[in-house]
């Protein structure tokens, strides 16, 4: 099994690398970055090209590791052995399978994908250690252990909110995303608007990474957020010149909404707005 990336997916030669060894080592993958780079599309992509079934697990702040595994419903069974119900018989009636579960018992070897760990408890990556390294568990109330019938792809996806323990980091192989540079943004652009306006692109890319750069913005537009902008743009069909010739006092672009996305920046751009604009009268 090999990921070359898809026609939709831009995958850079060492994030292609990093996928590969990862199942080759046959050890979990960890993929950082920041947010909107595509670590979460990367395992449903990689899904697609290796035509390997995709499950998802993922993580919220409440998500306690043993939810991967299995969950028994004592409550139920008990309120239906007291309502005559022959379903409460057998307890299996009352387990239900976690993601880590459903993928050891996969007829074809999956990709199960645990997205945003880090949302979790600190504890959470460490429970999940003798699951992850020995490919099985053990479920008490059916008095069976659970095995892996083939070693999943794990990819795992962090936004780097916590650090995670070093004896979980140990067991991965890790890999950052680094932010798109312009020749990769370029490719990811025409993967999803074929044929767009070189000359559309070039001002918006222009516009785009001059944001980024600006000090003191408390997030910064994303891949993902300039794919949504350059789709505002096509829909409303902007000319690319109205694009190139802003007035310094004009600095937020058409539509920004899709680029900026808390009110600290707005006001940061607006700030910087109004001080261009003083400058400009100043000048004259």
């Amino acid at each position: 099994m090999r990921f070359d990336g898809t026609k939709d997916y831009i995958a850079t030669e060492d994030l292609k690398v990093a996928v590969n060894a990862a199942i080759t080592l046959e050890r979990p993958l960890l993929v950082k970055g920041e947010p909107g780079t595509g670590k979460t599309m990367l395992a449903i992509e990689a899904a697609k090209a290796l035509g390997a079934p995709l499950i998802e697990w993922h993580i919220k702040s409440t998500t306690k590791a043993v939810q991967g595994l299995y969950e028994y419903d004592a409550v139920m069974r008990l309120r239906d052995s007291q309502l005559g119900d022959a379903r409460a018989a057998d307890i299996s009636n009352y387990i239900k399978r976690g993601k880590l579960w459903e993928a050891f018992e996969s007829e074809q070897r999956p990709i199960l994908l645990i997205d945003e760990i880090d949302k979790a408890d600190i504890e959470f990556p460490n429970d999940l250690l003798q699951e992850l390294d020995r490919m099985e568990f053990y479920c008490y109330e059916l008095d069976r252990t659970i095995k892996a019938k083939q070693r999943p792809i794990i990819i795992i996806t962090s936004n780097n909110e916590k650090e995670l323990p070093d004896a979980f980091l140990r067991r991965c192989f890790f890999h950052f995303i680094r932010f798109p540079d312009d020749e990769t943004m370029r490719a990811i652009i025409e993967a999803h608007y074929p044929g767009v306006k070189t000359r559309l692109v070039n001002e918006a890319l222009r516009i785009f990474y001059d944001l980024r750069k600006v000090p003191g913005l408390k997030k910064k537009p994303s891949t993902s957020e300039l794919i949504d902008w350059l789709k505002l743009l096509l829909t409303d069909d902007i000319d690319p010149e109205t694009l190139k010739q802003r007035e310094p006092g004009k600095l937020i672009p058409p539509m920004a909404g899709a680029l900026l996305k808390n009110e600290a920046d707005v006001q940061l751009f607006e700030r910087l707005a109004f001080l261009a604009r003083r400058e400009q009268r100043g000048g004259q």
